[in-house]
């Protein structure tokens, strides 16, 4: 527990691995190593592999150097590897450390350069892309146990089959696992959009099992691509970073209108769902921004689910929050969206990181709201929803 005086339980609710080159190939069986994602140089660059094909840059995807400094630079993303940054961003028992280190009693761990729902590990023949899945999910799962649950690393879904999802949800589910991480398109890999009710089967498995389905920002290639184009051309390469990131957490309102708009939740009144490094304050204009369109657009659409849209929101859905301020508006804003929906994050080791000391950066907004509130958000909220 804690010690900090902002709160009695810490969660992390959004952190990051910076992927070793080994992750996948010293667990896969031997015959299929040379297969599975691994470290190669091509055309003098080192590259992720899978089955032969590039599947990206071989990088830490993190800014926290390995003597603890933070780097300003966007260059870093793409030019440090694990033999450049902090031990932490890859190695648990380091991360565990810092862990101490910070205040936190309990991480939530995403990808960082496979893909943030995982959809780079999707490019090679179904079987062989699955296998890569399981590895990649018993590895976390490991790591979860070896833990005692302080470091919760979310299993990838094979998002180009609902059956396949089905299936693989229920053995991460079985192995411990306290969510699933969800790519936002899975039409890009080959599966339905997430709105055909195709996916019912997985949405009731999650419920059933309680394994919150999570959305971070960037998790897919449709998402991607946007980030990719966000920015005019001729922006410093800094500025780009900054412009894609910021318009990353607004782009997961996406993500929570289709969510919303689909009548999932209606279906399936017990799913629980996480807009993930997103911030908060959009929420409430995207909340009744939906409840005016659909009254004036799609009358006949809004009559089929029952309740208003915004209503959804505090029943089904949690985001997180780190970086804003709001002035002294902060207890609006948590008012608006629901001090029992926002979970709080660190998104160490990525560029907008709270580190070194996340909680002495959220104090002074923290000291604004009233002690229950701070307590859910801070690690109440957190430690309800992943059964910690």
């Amino acid at each position: 527990m804690s010690n900090n005086a902002i709160a009695p339980y810490i969660v992390d609710a959004d952190s990051h691995w910076s992927e070793p080159a080994d992750l996948f190939t010293s667990r896969a069986p031997a015959s299929y190593r040379d297969r599975m994602p691994h470290v190669e140089t091509v055309d003098g660059v080192r590259m992720w592999v899978f089955d032969g094909q590039p599947m990206g840059i071989f990088s830490a995807g993190a800014v926290i150097g390995r003597d603890g400094q933070k780097s300003q630079s966007a260059q870093v993303l793409t030019e440090w590897t694990t033999e450049d940054v902090h031990v932490g961003a890859y190695d648990p028992v380091e991360r565990i450390k810092v862990l101490d280190e910070i205040g936190i009693d309990a991480q939530v761990i995403f990808p960082s350069t496979i893909g943030l729902g995982g959809q780079g590990v999707a490019g090679a023949e179904e079987s062989l892309a699955t296998l890569a899945i399981e590895v990649y999910n018993d590895g976390m799962a490991e790591i979860q146990q070896n833990s005692g649950n302080r470091l919760l690393p979310l299993p990838l879904m094979p998002a180009w089959s609902v059956d396949a999802c089905v299936r693989e949800a229920g053995r991460v589910a079985a192995l411990g696992a306290r969510g699933v991480n969800m790519t936002s398109d899975p039409q890009d890999l080959g599966g339905p959009d997430l709105a055909s009710p195709a996916w019912d089967p997985f949405w009731d498995l999650c419920a059933q099992a309680q394994l919150p389905v999570h959305f971070h920002i960037g998790a897919s290639v449709t998402a991607m691509t946007f980030y990719g184009h966000y920015p005019w051309a001729s922006q410093a390469a800094d500025t780009k970073l900054a412009i894609g990131g910021s318009l990353l957490f607004i782009g997961n309102a996406r993500v929570v209108t289709n969510l919303i708009l689909a009548g999932i939740f209606d279906r399936h009144p017990q799913l629980r769902t996480v807009s993930v490094e997103s911030g908060v304050g959009w929420i409430p204009f995207i909340l009744e921004t939906l409840d005016y369109e659909m009254n004036e657009n799609a009358p006949a659409e809004l009559a089929k689910l029952s309740r208003k849209p915004s209503e959804y929101f505090r029943s089904n859905i949690y985001a997180t929050f780190w970086f804003e301020r709001n002035g002294d508006r902060l207890p609006d804003l948590v008012a608006a969206v629901g001090e029992d929906n926002i979970l709080f994050e660190t998104d160490f080791p990525h560029p907008t990181c709270l580190y070194p000391d996340p909680l002495g950066s959220v104090a002074p907004k923290m000291a604004t709201l009233s002690t229950t509130a701070r307590e859910k958000i801070m690690g109440g909220n957190a430690k309800k929803l992943y059964r910690l």
